[in-house]
């Protein structure tokens, strides 16, 4: 496609200073300064003056808060710096004589300036954006859902007049990283009076930085013809949610219009023609061209909006006569605007220019510039004719000086001196600066996402691995479970308080690395509500975040479970993995607040810490006499005022202060064959087996548990007294486990083992007896199959208990109906009742086989 022109040789990029760049609070910008220094400001409290003749930083200002605006008087006295707080005047005076300085000063670096808040001469909140207008200051500021545009006068400050403009919300696909903020310029009549901000440029000349002129008839299309004949200048702001909205600065009356919406946030807005068109563009791409139609009269002419699109998204742009340049970030385009010529009038020429401008927006001019976030209006160089040079910001806080190649009227490349052969070699090597930084961006990008997806393959497969254990037809077992977690329980010490603590351990058994962002959740709750919590049953979470576990390693973790006195056991441990998707992502996820509560909760196992875990088990009987027994609870009381004797055997009930017990018998051949056990007829028939018997099952009752729960006491710690424990409960009980052999049967007796717990406390020995019944559960499982014989079950009178307990069940389910159709039965009621089918349930106890 021939637009007239073509580049010859390449871009020459020279970088000329580093500031850095924070670039997160508003839009970086180079603004002209005093004779041929720039400003800059990049989003963070600094703003600095930098000679591009000289090549130099010759000072730093630093504000008060971040910088969003900068702008020169048009007498270059002053410097009008926008912040968070407000906007502050610093005089060229105070700024030359920090330069000047002195010789020592000035080889040593940059000079700095603080600007105080004595400099602060318009107290305005959140200004975005500044502008200079003859004697007015022009201030643009978003408060909540509108858009403030305020006018003061520049020599005392006064307030004139503000605008509003309800802000709409745009939806864009694509967003940059930077920021959008608001642009603001002023467009001037070419009839009108030249105004201070202009009377130094000629119409062929580039405008003063924020100023543009227009063609009268343009000017009268899109403004008005009262705007025209008032000759006064027109503020045209482009806001971010699309709209183009324009204001007449002199004529009474006036407000705040829309004059176009890009639908997208808009980038820049500026003149070319020069001032025969009005150029807009959005951060989307979308480019609107307002121009006059050339058909017809002066008087019937009318404006012709050209509406396209550039490939996108638009980073920064600025307008310089018949061209735009623009950046995407990842290129610097240029689009051509120039009309060319044509022997048609009237319609034919406005359509052939409609064509041409179709055209030049489908194929902008790739200058093969990466990663510029803001551009100065482009510079004529006097030493090289026809040499434009821009002055570029990148993305990392470079400055750049960005020389365009010749533009000529053939695309030939010119034989000629050896000066060009070396820029044509200079460009060559900047552009492969430039594609090897973009390569090792896109090099650490491609690195960081592989790392990334590793990640989250490693966490798709142990959440595969976990959820088809848990879902699984067939479950497997605890101990084959690839990551599961087991504990065990101690007493400990505290500011001369007993407490009970969970050790929980999770095992990485798995093929599987946990790497960071993975949490073990624990969660606590007793199965029974503590009387002082109300009835509640209040659950406790630990949280314990790790690093990284590489299979066959453990991770170890305490907490706290109990203090001696609590009788709100048993407690269920849940243990499961909890994974934080913000952790896949690193830095970046703080950019993506859907995520920061986002997590995947994966559950491993629940364990149960019963009475038996809890037990503190004296090394001697003198240590147990030696346990003061506490008040005891309501139920005790009242079956002490009552004088209900709970009591089991002989044994048991002739101790004083164990006035409880329980019993559960167990078939001795049973312990043999799940204990591994040896036979009475491979030891001393007369006394060593059955007191193996009894000693083995009361050593596997305080060592092991089901579920993965076992106690922190060694074998070589528990002291057994023959066949009896003594130890303290939970709640500061004395408790007194026995085991001993008793025949069962008349014609035909069985072999059996008795376990009696005896306690003080009520609640002491219903806990521990449960914690045992628990525990034979796990033996009936590990058991082999046997069918007892008809006889044998006769004999051994097991139809009669459990008729027993059928009428048992019978009275309990009456005192409830009882209870139901009579009002409501009275508490001592309900309780004897229930106190006495537990004592006979645990002096007859049921055989287990």
């Amino acid at each position: 496609m021939d637009h007239g022109c073509a580049m010859d040789g390449r871009c020459a990029v020279e970088t000329c200073a580093e500031f850095g760049f924070a670039g997160t609070s508003c839009t970086p910008r180079i603004r002209c300064g005093f004779g041929t220094d720039v400003f800059l400001c990049t989003g963070s409290d600094e703003a600095y003056v930098f000679s591009p003749q000289e090549r130099k930083l010759k000072t730093v200002l630093q504000c008060p808060g971040p910088v969003s605006d900068l702008v020169v008087s048009h007498d270059k006295q002053r410097l009008y710096v926008a912040c968070r707080s407000g906007v502050y005047c610093v005089g060229s005076q105070l700024l030359l004589s920090r330069v000047k300085g002195s010789p020592a000063d000035a080889s040593s670096g940059p000079s700095e300036l603080k600007i105080s808040s004595e400099s602060l001469v318009v107290a305005e909140e959140g200004v975005l954006s500044l502008l200079l207008v003859g004697s007015v200051l022009v201030t643009l500021s978003q408060r909540d859902a509108s858009w403030m545009l305020t006018l003061y006068k520049s020599s005392n400050y006064e307030k004139l007049c503000s605008f509003s403009q309800v802000s709409g919300d745009v939806n864009t696909e694509e967003k940059t990283e930077i920021r959008r903020s608001p642009v603001l310029i002023c467009v001037h009549s070419r009839d009108a009076t030249p105004s201070p901000s202009s009377s130094n440029s000629s119409s062929d000349e580039a405008p003063t930085q924020g100023h543009f002129h227009l063609d009268s008839v343009l000017f009268k299309l899109l403004f008005g013809v009262d705007v025209a004949l008032a000759k006064s200048p027109v503020i045209l702001c482009g806001l971010p949610d699309g709209c183009v909205c324009f204001v007449p600065l002199r004529l009474p009356g006036s407000r705040l219009r829309v004059l176009h919406s890009l639908e997208q946030p808009v980038v820049f807005v500026g003149s070319s023609g020069p001032g025969r068109c009005l150029v807009a563009v959005g951060e989307l791409g979308r480019v609107v061209l307002m121009k006059a139609d050339k058909g017809g009269s002066a008087e019937g002419r009318g404006n012709v909006f050209i509406e396209g699109c550039v490939p996108g998204p638009v980073v920064c742009g600025c307008v310089d006569k018949n061209t735009v340049y623009y950046s995407t970030g990842s290129d610097l385009l240029l689009l051509d605007l120039s009309e060319g010529k044509s022997g048609e009038e009237g319609q034919g020429k406005d359509e052939e220019t409609r064509r041409k401008m179709d055209a030049a927006l489908q194929s902008p001019t790739s200058l093969n510039v990466c990663r510029v976030v803001a551009l100065a209006p482009p510079t004529c160089n006097t030493a090289a004719a026809g040499v434009v040079e821009l002055l570029g910001l990148s993305v990392r806080g470079q400055l750049q000086r960005i020389r365009l190649p010749v533009r000529t009227e053939d695309s030939r490349l010119s034989s000629g001196s050896d000066s060009q052969v070396g820029r044509s070699v200079r460009d060559l090597l900047s552009s492969i600066g430039d594609v090897c930084e973009r390569a090792s961006v896109l090099k650490t990008s491609i690195k960081s996402k592989n790392q990334i997806l590793q990640h989250l393959n490693q966490v798709l497969n142990i959440s595969f691995l976990l959820m088809a254990g848990a879902n699984g037809a067939e479950h497997p077992p605890l101990q084959e479970s690839p990551i599961r977690c087991r504990a065990s329980t101690s007493w400990s010490r505290l500011l001369q308080e007993d407490s009970l603590t969970l050790t929980c351990v999770l095992d990485n058994s798995s093929a599987y690395v946990l790497e960071r962002g993975w949490t073990l959740s624990i969660t606590v709750f007793p199965l029974c509500p503590s009387p002082s919590a109300g009835g509640e049953n209040l659950s406790t979470n630990f949280s314990f975040p790790f690093q990284s576990l590489h299979p066959g390693e453990t991770l170890d973790v305490s907490l706290p479970l109990a203090a001696a006195g609590e009788s709100s056991f048993p407690v269920t441990v849940s243990c499961s993995l909890l994974f934080s998707l913000t952790s896949l992502l690193g830095e970046e996820a703080a950019n993506l607040p859907a995520l920061q509560s986002s997590c995947i909760s994966l559950p491993l196992n629940t364990l149960t810490v019963d009475w038996l875990h809890a037990l503190q088990v004296s090394s001697s009987k003198a240590a147990q006499e030696k346990i003061t027994p506490h008040a005891t609870d309501a139920i005790e009381a009242f079956l002490r005022s009552h004088r209900i004797r709970c009591g089991g055997n002989a044994e048991g009930g002739g101790e004083s202060g164990l006035k409880y017990s329980a019993s559960v018998r167990v078939s001795a051949e049973l312990l043999r064959d799940t204990l591994m056990v040896a036979k009475s007829s491979d030891l001393d028939p007369a006394k060593t087996a059955p007191e193996n018997v009894c000693l083995s099952l009361l050593e596997w009752l305080l060592s092991e548990g089901p579920g993965g729960v076992t106690t922190g006491q060694k074998e070589d710690q528990i002291a057994l007294r023959g066949s009896v424990v003594h130890a303290q409960s939970l709640n500061r009980h004395a408790v007194k486990l026995t085991a001993k052999e008793v025949n069962v049967g008349v014609e035909e007796s069985l072999n059996t083992v008795e376990v009696q717990v005896h306690s003080s406390s009520l609640a002491a020995v219903c806990g521990l007896h449960h914690a045992v019944l628990r525990r034979v559960q796990t033996l009936l499982q590990r058991a082999p199959e046997r069918a007892a014989s008809t006889k044998r079950v006769q004999s051994l009178g097991l139809r009669e208990a459990l008729q027993r307990a059928e009428h048992l069940l019978q009275q309990i389910q009456q005192s409830r109906v009882s209870g139901v159709f009579s009002g409501g039965a009275s508490t001592e009621q309900m309780s004897r009742t229930l106190l006495d089918v537990y004592r006979e349930l645990r002096e007859n106890p049921l055989l287990i086989i």
